[in-house]
Protein backbone atom coordinates (compact mmCIF):
# COMPACT_ATOMS: atom_id res chain seq x y z
CA UNK A 1 0.00 0.00 0.00
CA UNK A 2 1.47 3.55 -1.03
CA UNK A 3 0.28 6.94 0.57
CA UNK A 4 1.22 9.32 -2.33
CA UNK A 5 0.27 12.12 -0.23
CA UNK A 6 3.55 11.47 1.29
CA UNK A 7 6.65 12.65 -0.93
CA UNK A 8 8.94 10.41 -2.65
CA UNK A 9 12.56 10.65 -1.25
CA UNK A 10 15.91 9.27 -2.74
CA UNK A 11 17.65 6.85 -1.18
CA UNK A 12 21.54 6.33 -2.05
CA UNK A 13 22.38 2.96 -2.84
CA UNK A 14 25.76 1.20 -3.65
CA UNK A 15 25.68 -1.96 -5.19
CA UNK A 16 28.82 -4.43 -4.67
CA UNK A 17 28.95 -7.58 -7.10
CA UNK A 18 31.19 -10.41 -5.51
CA UNK A 19 33.03 -12.19 -7.95
CA UNK A 20 36.33 -13.88 -9.30
CA UNK A 21 35.59 -13.50 -12.78
CA UNK A 22 32.73 -10.68 -13.85
CA UNK A 23 33.56 -7.27 -14.96
CA UNK A 24 31.74 -4.34 -14.86
CA UNK A 25 30.90 -5.27 -18.41
CA UNK A 26 29.69 -8.37 -17.88
CA UNK A 27 28.18 -7.96 -14.57
CA UNK A 28 24.26 -8.67 -15.02
CA UNK A 29 23.39 -8.76 -11.47
CA UNK A 30 25.05 -5.66 -10.45
CA UNK A 31 23.56 -3.98 -13.63
CA UNK A 32 19.91 -5.08 -13.01
CA UNK A 33 20.32 -3.97 -9.57
CA UNK A 34 21.22 -0.39 -11.51
CA UNK A 35 18.62 -0.22 -13.75
CA UNK A 36 16.15 -0.73 -11.18
CA UNK A 37 17.57 1.76 -8.62
CA UNK A 38 17.51 4.17 -11.55
CA UNK A 39 14.05 3.55 -12.91
CA UNK A 40 13.00 3.87 -9.02
CA UNK A 41 14.24 7.54 -9.18
CA UNK A 42 16.96 6.28 -6.46
CA UNK A 43 20.52 7.36 -6.82
CA UNK A 44 23.06 4.43 -7.33
CA UNK A 45 25.82 6.26 -5.19
CA UNK A 46 28.64 3.74 -6.03
CA UNK A 47 29.26 0.39 -7.92
CA UNK A 48 31.93 -1.71 -7.75
CA UNK A 49 33.17 -5.68 -7.97
CA UNK A 50 35.23 -7.48 -5.45
CA UNK A 51 37.26 -10.93 -5.46
CA UNK A 52 35.40 -13.52 -3.36
CA UNK A 53 37.72 -13.23 -0.25
CA UNK A 54 36.10 -12.11 3.35
CA UNK A 55 38.55 -8.94 3.59
CA UNK A 56 37.88 -7.11 0.30
CA UNK A 57 34.01 -7.60 1.00
CA UNK A 58 34.09 -6.90 4.52
CA UNK A 59 36.81 -3.66 3.52
CA UNK A 60 34.20 -2.39 0.64
CA UNK A 61 31.29 -2.49 2.69
CA UNK A 62 32.22 -1.09 5.82
CA UNK A 63 34.26 1.92 4.16
CA UNK A 64 30.58 2.42 2.26
CA UNK A 65 28.68 2.16 5.29
CA UNK A 66 31.03 5.29 7.08
CA UNK A 67 30.31 7.33 3.91
CA UNK A 68 27.32 9.95 4.45
CA UNK A 69 26.26 9.88 1.21
CA UNK A 70 25.40 6.34 0.89
CA UNK A 71 22.00 5.24 2.80
CA UNK A 72 21.69 1.39 1.82
CA UNK A 73 24.66 -0.80 -0.07
CA UNK A 74 23.47 -4.14 -1.89
CA UNK A 75 25.83 -6.98 -2.15
CA UNK A 76 25.34 -9.68 -5.07
CA UNK A 77 26.89 -12.84 -4.89
CA UNK A 78 29.01 -15.18 -2.41
CA UNK A 79 25.99 -16.69 -0.88
CA UNK A 80 25.93 -20.36 -1.83
CA UNK A 81 27.95 -23.21 -0.57
CA UNK A 82 30.72 -23.79 -2.52
CA UNK A 83 34.43 -22.88 -1.39
CA UNK A 84 34.32 -19.41 -2.63
CA UNK A 85 30.76 -18.26 -1.58
CA UNK A 86 31.65 -16.35 1.77
CA UNK A 87 30.39 -12.89 1.24
CA UNK A 88 27.84 -13.88 4.42
CA UNK A 89 30.40 -15.27 6.45
CA UNK A 90 32.73 -11.64 5.37
CA UNK A 91 29.65 -9.53 6.65
CA UNK A 92 27.40 -10.91 9.14
CA UNK A 93 30.02 -10.40 12.04
CA UNK A 94 29.78 -7.08 11.34
CA UNK A 95 26.10 -7.09 11.45
CA UNK A 96 24.90 -4.50 14.50
CA UNK A 97 21.47 -6.00 13.92
CA UNK A 98 20.54 -8.76 11.82
CA UNK A 99 17.39 -9.26 9.49
CA UNK A 100 16.17 -12.15 9.50
CA UNK A 101 12.52 -11.25 8.07
CA UNK A 102 14.76 -10.12 5.35
CA UNK A 103 16.26 -13.82 4.42
CA UNK A 104 13.06 -15.52 5.36
CA UNK A 105 10.56 -13.33 2.54
CA UNK A 106 13.83 -13.50 0.10
CA UNK A 107 13.14 -17.43 0.54
CA UNK A 108 9.42 -17.05 0.33
CA UNK A 109 9.64 -15.04 -2.76
CA UNK A 110 12.46 -17.15 -4.44
CA UNK A 111 10.60 -20.18 -3.96
CA UNK A 112 7.37 -19.16 -5.81
CA UNK A 113 10.31 -18.86 -8.80
CA UNK A 114 12.68 -21.86 -7.98
CA UNK A 115 11.06 -23.95 -5.40
CA UNK A 116 13.37 -25.84 -3.26
CA UNK A 117 16.23 -24.70 -4.85
CA UNK A 118 16.26 -21.65 -2.93
CA UNK A 119 17.57 -23.55 0.15
CA UNK A 120 20.73 -23.24 -1.61
CA UNK A 121 20.86 -19.32 -0.83
CA UNK A 122 22.13 -17.60 2.00
CA UNK A 123 20.64 -14.09 1.70
CA UNK A 124 20.60 -12.13 4.66
CA UNK A 125 20.93 -8.57 5.46
CA UNK A 126 21.37 -6.37 8.63
CA UNK A 127 22.71 -2.93 9.59
CA UNK A 128 26.10 -1.65 9.57
CA UNK A 129 27.29 2.21 10.83
CA UNK A 130 23.73 2.72 10.23
CA UNK A 131 23.52 1.62 6.99
CA UNK A 132 21.45 -0.72 5.61
CA UNK A 133 23.38 -3.76 4.18
CA UNK A 134 21.79 -6.86 1.98
CA UNK A 135 23.55 -9.76 0.83
CA UNK A 136 22.01 -11.16 -2.18
CA UNK A 137 22.70 -14.22 -4.61
CA UNK A 138 24.73 -13.38 -7.95
CA UNK A 139 21.98 -14.24 -10.41
CA UNK A 140 19.96 -11.58 -12.17
CA UNK A 141 16.79 -13.68 -11.35
CA UNK A 142 17.46 -13.45 -7.66
CA UNK A 143 18.75 -9.60 -7.92
CA UNK A 144 15.26 -8.83 -9.77
CA UNK A 145 12.74 -11.12 -6.83
CA UNK A 146 15.10 -8.77 -4.08
CA UNK A 147 14.34 -5.90 -5.64
CA UNK A 148 10.85 -6.01 -7.00
CA UNK A 149 9.50 -8.27 -4.09
CA UNK A 150 11.02 -6.51 -0.79
CA UNK A 151 13.86 -3.75 -1.45
CA UNK A 152 12.01 -1.27 -3.86
CA UNK A 153 8.64 -1.07 -1.46
CA UNK A 154 10.67 -0.83 1.35
CA UNK A 155 13.02 1.65 0.55
CA UNK A 156 9.76 4.38 -0.68
CA UNK A 157 9.13 6.32 1.77
CA UNK A 158 5.24 6.20 0.54
CA UNK A 159 4.84 2.68 1.06
CA UNK A 160 2.77 1.90 4.20
CA UNK A 161 2.52 0.88 7.13
CA UNK A 162 5.77 1.67 7.52
CA UNK A 163 9.74 1.25 5.30
CA UNK A 164 13.16 1.85 5.64
CA UNK A 165 13.31 5.43 4.66
CA UNK A 166 11.46 6.28 7.58
CA UNK A 167 13.60 4.65 10.13
CA UNK A 168 17.28 5.86 8.44
CA UNK A 169 17.36 8.79 10.88
CA UNK A 170 17.37 6.95 13.49
CA UNK A 171 19.62 3.90 12.92
CA UNK A 172 22.65 5.43 14.76
CA UNK A 173 20.24 5.99 18.10
CA UNK A 174 22.09 3.90 19.91
CA UNK A 175 25.69 5.41 19.50
CA UNK A 176 23.94 9.18 20.71
CA UNK A 177 23.24 7.80 23.98
CA UNK A 178 27.00 7.04 24.21
CA UNK A 179 26.48 3.02 22.97
CA UNK A 180 29.35 1.46 20.38
CA UNK A 181 28.88 0.25 16.86
CA UNK A 182 30.51 -2.94 15.32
Amino acid sequence: MSDETRPFIPVRIAVLTVSDSRTLADDKSGQTLADRIALADHVLAARDIVRDDKEEIRERVLNWSRDKNIDVVITTGGTGFTGRDVTPEALEPIFEKRMDGFSELFHRISYDKIGTSTVQSRATGGVVNATFVFVLPGSPGACKDAWDGILMPQLDYRHMPCNFVEIMPRLDEHLKRGGKSA
